[in-house]
This record gives structure tokens, sequence and C-alpha cells, in this order.
């Protein structure tokens, strides 16, 4: 669910990189005005990152599907558990990988801004009019401060994004990040504003992405951790399918604290480091089994955040249409069907067709929006476009 990936930062191998290159030196005046020769080509998205955002999305879509299936199954809400404790984290921690570069430099803010801000602001009011209109409650009121059902995610990013220079500098990023989510899980006075809880508890998923380097990838993706992974997930199941009428799957979910889940304050303060941990290790063994070379679906890899936003609409308002009302929805095969289409629809919202239709409110261009760079302002005047 994430748009092409900010420059990666320097010494990272070209395997590793994406589409977009890394800006070039900035030697003064002279730099606006290169030949169009000495441009740097540009980088081969990595196929792996693709693929592991377009599988994690369908995991989201799949777990949006399984969640009416829960109160009658066992079984579903074990594998609900698992899929929540992992898919997310996925996402998160590749965003804040490819975050390792940003900066407040201009053209990374406005970036920031096109790609994460103005998304978020068309989505939740086209979220809240939905509400409205489709949901039967048409006094929802629109609000920036109040992300609704999937936009936390983006006001998150635009959050964790903005504060990337500070965990560059400082010591222990790690440790601090999670201490902070430990602090938010016991303090219900946070509120509900910006969807904090979620900003904060899912912190260390990107702290960590920030602080892994490509040889980190390469070793999950060993033949043997894949073979290990197996039997973890194995047993990751089996403990979920033990769990599932023990505790509520809120706790995945990471928007609500300790006290409001109604435990004493000292289980967030347990249940953090636990899920977190469990987090990492089945997000490991989602990567591991990943595939390295390009595949069918790659290419969709770059339009996740298109099926993310899109097919929130259909999750909300299946439920609301009565689509799981029939009991046959709720039989064993009834639960496959409805998976296989959640993983079709999702997958062709993330297809290249769809991203040229919704390209204006997920990618809008916004050149009037912006004071222009002195290096662009000199460029036009001799006629030659800027390079890096």
């Amino acid at each position: 669910m994430f748009r092409t990936p900010l420059p990666p930062a320097a010494g990272i191998p070209s395997s590793h990189r994406t589409a977009t290159a890394p800006p070039g030196p900035e030697s003064g005046p002279a730099a606006a005005v290169a030949p169009a020769a000495a441009a740097p080509r540009p980088r081969q998205r990595d196929a792996f990152f693709d693929n592991a955002k377009y599988l994690a999305i369908v995991f989201v879509a799949m777990g949006h599907t399984w969640e009416p299936l829960t109160d009658g199954s066992r079984a579903a809400e074990a594998l609900y558990m698992v899929v929540y404790t992992f898919h997310m984290p996925a996402f998160i921690l590749i965003s804040g990988y490819f975050s390792r570069s940003f900066d407040m430099r201009p053209d990374r803010l406005k970036r920031l801004i096109t790609g994460v801000a103005v998304p978020y602001i068309l989505f939740e009011t086209a979220y809240t009019l939905f509400q409205r209109t489709a949901g039967g409650n048409p006094d929802a009121p629109i609000s920036l401060l109040d992300p609704w059902y999937l936009t936390w995610f983006l006001i998150a990013l635009f959050v964790w994004r903005l504060t990337t220079p500070l965990w560059k500098v400082i010591r222990w990023p790690i440790p601090v990040a999670l201490v902070i989510s430990v602090l938010a899980a016991v303090s219900p006075e946070l509120g509900d504003d910006l969807d904090l809880q979620r900003v904060l508890q899912f912190l260390p998923f990107f702290v960590l992405g920030l602080c892994m380097k490509p040889e980190h990838f390469q070793l999950v993706r060993r033949r043997e951790v894949r073979i290990l992974s197996v039997p973890v997930v194995a047993a990751a199941v089996l403990l979920a399918y033990w769990a599932a009428p023990r505790m509520t799957s809120t706790w995945f979910y990471h928007r609500d604290s300790a006290q409001e889940l109604g435990a004493p304050w000292w289980a967030g303060v347990v249940m953090m480091p636990a899920l977190f941990g469990c987090s990492i290790v089945l997000t490991a063994c989602f990567f591991a089994w990943v595939p390295r070379r390009k595949m069918w679906f790659t290419v969709l890899g770059a339009g996740t955040l298109y099926g993310y936003l899109l097919h929130g609409f259909l999750a909300k308002g299946s439920r609301w249409w009565g689509w799981f009302d029939p009991d046959w929805v709720h039989t064993p095969y009834g639960q496959v069907a409805v998976t296989l289409v959640a993983a079709a629809v999702v997958t062709l919202l993330c297809t290249p067709p769809v991203q040229r239709v919704f390209r204006f409110a997920m990618e809008p261009k916004m050149a009037w929006a912006f004071k222009k760079d002195p290096k662009q302002e000199q460029s036009e005047k001799v006629g030659v476009p800027v390079k890096g």
C-alpha cells in the first residue's frame, strides 16, 4: 500500500533499489544545467519488495473478509489472529525501510504531502460520505482529526516519516520506540485524535524498518529460515486456536489501551513487548516465503495503496448490505469462497488500469500548490530540465 518509495540510503546494493533513483550530487548552479546524457539511469524495482507488498495486501483483504466469520468459527478466529499478527507490521516495516533517506528536503516534503496527506484528506472525506449514504449514518461528521477505518495508516505514516530524522540520530531507537508503545498502551487518556494509539503502538515496526539493512532481508530469505518458518507458523496457528476463546483479537488492532480493553494497566506492559516479538517472528516467516524473482503479480506491488484504500468501501459495504447474512457463507465452503473473492477483488484494485483512474486522488501532481525550487527556476530559464 505504498507509493514509489523514497530514494534509498547511500550504500544499498542496486538489487535492493527501487525505480526512484537517489539524488545526484548537488554542486551549485552547474548541477541544474548538466547535459541530459549525464543523468543517472533509473534503478530497477526490487521484485522481492513488490511481491511482499502485494501478498501482504491480499492478507489484509482476507482478514477483513474473515472478521464477520469469526463469531461462529473458532478456526476463522485463529487464522484471523495469526494474519493480524504480521500483515500490518510487514507493511509498516517495509515503509520504514524505504523511509531511511527521508529528510526535510523540499522535494521529499512535497511528496509526503501529495502522496500521504492529500490522499488522507480525500479518502477520509469519501469514507465519511460513504458512511452517510450506504452505512445508514447520515450524521457522521467529517473530521480530519479522527481517522475512520483504513485511513489511520495514512496519518500514521505521515507522522512516522516526519519523525525519521529524530530516529536516525538517537542511540537506541528501537528500545525507545518500544517504550513509547508501552506507555501508549497504558494511557487511555490519549483519546482518539489522529488515532494516536495506533500511531504510537505500531511505531516500533516503523523504527525497526528504519534500522534494517539489505543483509537483514537476505538473512530471512535463507533456505534454512524458510524451512524453519513452516513449523513456527503451524505452532502459531495452534496457539491462536487455543487462545481464540480466551482473549480478544482487538489487542492486534493496537487502537486501544489495556484499560479500554477491560484489562489492568500492567497487561499493556506485558502484551506490547509480547505482541511485538510475535509479530517480528511471523513477519520474518512471511518474508522467508516471499518470492525473490519477478512473478505475474510483481507489477501489482506498486499499486497496493490503491488496493488498500479502495477495497475498504467493499469491506464495509458488504456488512451494511448483508452479504454475510446467508447461512452458506458461514460454512467451510462459503468461507473459502469469500476468501478467494476477497483476494481476487483486491488484486483487481491494484492493477495499472485502476491506478490510472484513481491517480488524481492517490498521486496528485499539485505543482500549483508549491513554490518552485530555485534550481527548477534556473533550469526553466536555460531550457534544460533539472537532473536528480
